[in-house]
């Protein structure tokens, strides 16, 4: 009895260390296709977002299908394939067929140059640059008014993503392109699906600069405000910097406001203007930010305002800027602000042109920041190289405008457009020619001072529903306006309107070198043959022929007695 009891056991014993040894070989197989990772790069999803409802951009985040190049065979069924696809080989026409006509996708990929990325955002060596910019401006233009049912994701060119792109094109030319059974390359982005980001906020800062009052002035005096909007839209937000539109506008009324402390800081050069800035955000959203913050003034301040301008993509223009209003150009204000500003670009050897734009009050699109404020009557301006309104969405700071079309010089001569023009209204020195910020004076502007800040804007995405009320940016700008200001507010708001938007903006893509189907097959065969005839030997040896036959008989039935 104990000795069938011990065989019993030791039976027992290697059944159990077959299970486990046959086991690990499944598990060992069911990974083998994902065991050479070629390469992992970080990736940019396409916003996605709702208008009225309606849905935008890419609805989906995960991946994890093969993929295939533009070199894929006629024919071939893409419904489960990430079609790779760099900017410089782009045929934008295949890509709007595809998406107008909805064709089934796995997944998009779109590599972009490296001269579009943060690192190398200064680097002046690009081949056809301006035709890749044109380019990829269509390019976001299509997807972001687009609902792609498929990731769509954007990766800066490397050189391993590269070797990955020529091995996959070498496989599609020859006919082999990537599928369960013949294996290949598989992109694979373990991601959760977004979500609706849940109240977004805005942030306004306003910097405050007190002109000199007479003794026992008893009326306030007059404002000029200097605005300009600081977030971006883009078809990637991770990547939406916004170098030009509206980084450059940032600096420009960062710069201003150093370049007035300055002048204000001594009393017997303080002007008799208050002067005001404001840094204000969702301008991609009909100026949303501008809307709130302008409605947050009393009305004492709003009727001090004289005249605001508002700055915006200053930074690309070779010898033309161009002055919007709403107002008419025979108005006695516009024509004031006119005349003021094309009397300095004269002597600084520019041209300025006027626009005008008469506004709708019953449509609640604005196109310019200017026309919020005269919605409410109040005088505005909008300088910009842009000579035509852009449309909504549209020269918000896409993937396009990086650091590397942004020229500082051209800011710089902004900036002193606009300086010269309001010290001249300030104190009255209108038609004569007194530079107060030359260059070779204290108060020339500081190219080195306008260069960082343009580095900083363009590294540091800005898409308002994914800046926090203490995003690190924000309270940057914060601290900079309260370094040139007598008085800093910040407004909370909640972004509000017809637009929601959702998360997972960027992630790390995996590409895996995956083995074929009949692989996985032929190996399964081999190593469940080997363990076999291992397993067969070793009981043999161990026990003898007759243990290894009982280990497959049919153990006998036990009948239970009765009484």
């Amino acid at each position: 009895m104990m000795a069938a009891s011990k065989k019993s056991g030791g039976h027992r014993e290697m059944l159990e260390s077959m299970y486990s040894v046959l086991a690990l070989v499944f598990i060992l197989v069911a990974f083998v296709e994902l065991c050479d990772a070629a390469a992992a790069v970080d990736v940019y999803r396409l916003i996605q977002y709702d208008m009225s409802g309606s849905p935008f951009g890419s609805r989906f985040a995960s991946l994890n299908h093969h993929a295939a190049s533009l070199h894929f065979p006629p024919g071939a069924d893409l419904s489960r394939t990430v079609l790779i696809i760099p900017l410089r080989e782009l045929n934008i026409t295949f890509v709007r067929d595809y998406i107008n006509q909805k064709k089934l996708l796995g997944g998009l990929l779109f590599l972009l140059p490296e001269v579009f990325s943060f690192e190398n955002g200064r680097n002046k060596q690009i081949y056809e640059t301006e035709k890749i910019k044109e380019l990829l401006a269509e390019l976001e233009k299509l997807l972001i008014n687009a609902n792609i049912p498929y990731p769509v994701y954007f990766a800066f060119e490397n050189d391993e993503i590269d070797t990955v792109l020529a091995d996959i094109k070498k496989n599609d030319e020859i006919g082999q392109p990537a599928t369960a059974t013949t294996g290949g390359y598989k992109l694979v982005i373990p991601t959760p699906e977004p979500k609706k980001v849940a109240s977004p906020t805005i942030t306004n800062i306003q910097g405050w600069l007190s002109g000199l009052k007479a003794d026992g002035e008893a009326n306030q005096l007059p404002t000029i405000a200097i605005v300009a909007s600081y977030d971006t839209f883009g078809a990637a937000p991770a990547l939406s910097v916004g170098s030009d539109s509206n980084g450059s506008g940032i600096v420009a009324l960062l710069e201003i406001a150093r370049l007035f402390s300055l002048l204000y800081s001594n009393p017997k050069t303080r002007g008799r203007y208050n002067l005001l800035f404001g840094l204000t955000s969702g301008g991609p959203y009909n100026y949303n930010g501008t809307q709130k913050w302008l409605r947050s003034f009393d009305q004492r301040l709003r009727e001090s305002i004289d005249y605001a301008i508002c700055l915006n993509s200053i930074g690309s223009w070779d010898n033309e800027l161009w002055i919007h209003v709403s107002k008419p150009p025979e108005n006695a204000y516009i024509k004031q602000i006119f005349d003021g500003f094309s009397n300095v670009a004269e002597e600084l050897d520019l041209k300025v042109g006027l626009k005008h734009k008469k506004i709708n009050i019953s449509n609640p699109r604005v196109a310019w920041e200017h026309e919020q404020f005269s919605r409410l009557r109040v005088t505005a301006a909008t300088l910009s190289e842009l000579s035509v309104a852009p449309e909504l969405l549209e020269s918000t700071g896409g993937l396009f405008d990086s650091r590397q079309f942004v020229n500082e010089t051209a800011i710089i001569r902004g900036v002193k457009l606009v300086a010269e023009s309001l010290v001249r209204h300030i104190y009255g020195h209108q038609g004569k020619n007194v530079q107060i910020f030359a260059d070779d004076s204290s108060l020339a502007v500081n190219p080195a001072y306008v260069q960082s800040w343009l580095d900083l804007l363009s590294r540091t995405p800005r898409v308002a529903p994914f800046l926090s009320k203490n995003d690190p940016f924000v309270m940057a700008l914060k601290k900079e306006l309260a370094d040139h200001t007598d008085e800093v507010n910040v407004q909370h708001e909640i972004l509000e309107g017809i637009f929601t938007f959702y998360d997972a903006t960027s992630a790390r893509l995996n590409i895996y070198q995956v083995a074929s189907v009949t692989f996985d097959l032929l190996l399964l065969l081999v190593l469940g043959s080997y363990l076999i005839v291992l397993f067969s030997f070793l009981v043999i040896t161990t026990r003898g022929l007759d243990d290894l036959i009982s280990l497959f008989r049919r153990p006998p039935s036990r009948k239970v007695k009765t009484a």
